[in-house]
């Protein structure tokens, strides 16, 4: 029984019975080996790409790279491109990006509730076994998050660069160490008195009410759960780096800046594992006209992905869209100049980047633009699928968590796993 793992999902018949077994030690999912952590970062940039500058053609490995692709080249064995997916019932243009990593329907709906981000789906199966869950950045974003909870909850994202990296490498004294753990202890007795109190509305509420309440406790146990995973790293050291502490840039002008520091901090953050899950929401709906070196701009990010095929604004566009291609070969450059074991730090982490729209200027949330690199897959080159019938997304999520070891073959609306996509 102990020599391989049984599914959760594993009932014994006999007689026409139907009996499900407990939760048994072997139906666990199998513990990874420290030496070969996998790990995943998923990045949004929520006004996409020129869709006829970045999906290739032809299929296979054998594809034709477009002029966005040609930046990536150096990478090509170590990337994959799809082309034809969405999700499903996921509509409503900008308000989409909420939903990147959920795929929940209808996110401009005024009934949207969200549902569990993929990061955080990860987390909640792995996340104790590095000193961050998960990581959940942005930039140009205010409270706008890729990350939401079990419970539909968004989880604020950090945009200083600065306070990522002080929060993973500089150690406090023994007295803030103390007053850290203080901190949290306050933190969770005030969460249990404000849940007394709360409780105690319970026998004066309607039925809906009494939902929202539900709600509420869920989000709070949540946290509990958090802050005490948080309380138990504290005394631990925080591992050094020889790289310095990042200035944080205040001008959003300095949008493809701030996305760099971004990318190396979570390089950082893999070579050292202090996390395996990151997500980075790129808002460009609220970045102003960008400071773009070599480079003249004269209209905000926004007005210009409305290009109405205007040669002038398409000629901008292309210039931001080739500085985020330029942004992330440099990633991929990185994590493969990073070695683990007898692996590339490229080949243990999945990086996924892509759009929650299709084309910018029609709203469209079809056809995503939509690339997957590394991760220990043996890449497909483009894939390609219907692009007026979509092939569903959720299916590529699945095959990453089963990547991360994590026994599932569902994840909101996906049909099973990635068609075309094979490990490594």
């Amino acid at each position: 029984m102990t020599s391989k793992r049984i599914s959760r999902r594993t009932l014994l018949r006999g007689a026409g019975v139907s009996l499900a077994l407990p939760m048994l030690n072997v139906m666990q999912a199998a513990p990874q080996a420290t030496s070969e952590p996998r790990r995943m970062f998923a990045v949004c940039n929520n006004l996409g790409l020129l869709p006829g500058e970045f999906f290739p053609t032809g299929a296979g490995r054998e594809y034709t790279p477009s002029a966005y692709l040609k930046i990536l080249q150096e990478h090509r064995e170590h990337f994959t491109v799809f082309s034809g997916v969405s999700h499903p019932n996921v509509d409503g243009g900008h308000p989409s990006d909420i939903s990147f990593l959920t795929a929940a329907p209808h996110p401009a709906s005024s009934s949207f509730r969200n549902t569990i981000s993929l990061d955080q789906y990860i987390a909640e199966r792995i996340g104790g076994q590095t000193r961050f869950p998960s990581l959940t950045l942005s930039v140009n974003t205010g409270f706008r998050s890729l990350s939401w909870s079990g419970s539909g909850v968004a989880i604020p994202p950090e945009q200083s660069a600065a306070n990522v990296f002080r929060q993973m490498f500089i150690q406090g004294t023994p007295q803030e160490v103390d007053a850290k753990i203080a901190e949290l202890d306050t933190g969770r007795s005030i969460l249990d008195t404000v849940t007394d109190q709360v409780r105690r509305l319970e026998g004066k509420v309607g039925s809906e009410d009494k939902t929202r309440l539900d709600q509420f406790f869920t989000s709070v146990r949540e946290l509990e759960g958090r802050l005490q995973a948080s309380r138990g790293w504290e005394r631990k050291p925080k591992p050094v780096v020889k790289e310095k502490e990042p200035e944080d840039l205040a001008n959003p002008a300095q949008y493809m800046g701030k996305v760099a520091q971004m990318y190396g901090l979570v390089r950082l953050a893999f070579e050292t594992d202090s996390t395996r899950a990151v997500t980075l929401m790129l808002d460009s709906v609220s970045s102003p006209v960008l400071q773009i070196r070599g480079a003249t701009l004269n209209d905000g990010y926004h007005n210009l992905s409305h290009h109405g095929k205007s040669e002038d604004k398409l000629s901008q566009l292309r210039l931001i869209d080739t500085w985020h291609m330029r942004l992330l070969a440099d990633l991929f450059k990185g994590l493969k100049g990073a070695q683990e074991g007898g692996s590339t730090l490229l080949d243990r982490t999945m990086v996924l980047y892509g759009s929650n729209l299709g084309d910018a200027n029609a709203h469209s949330t079809t056809n995503m633009p939509t690339l997957l690199a590394g991760g220990g897959f043996r890449h497909a080159g483009h894939l390609v699928f219907n692009r007026e019938q979509n092939y569903p997304l959720p299916n590529l999520f699945v095959s990453m968590l089963q990547r991360m070891g994590i026994e599932t073959d569902k994840f909101a609306s996906s049909t099973g796993r990635m068609t075309g996509l094979e490990l490594a």
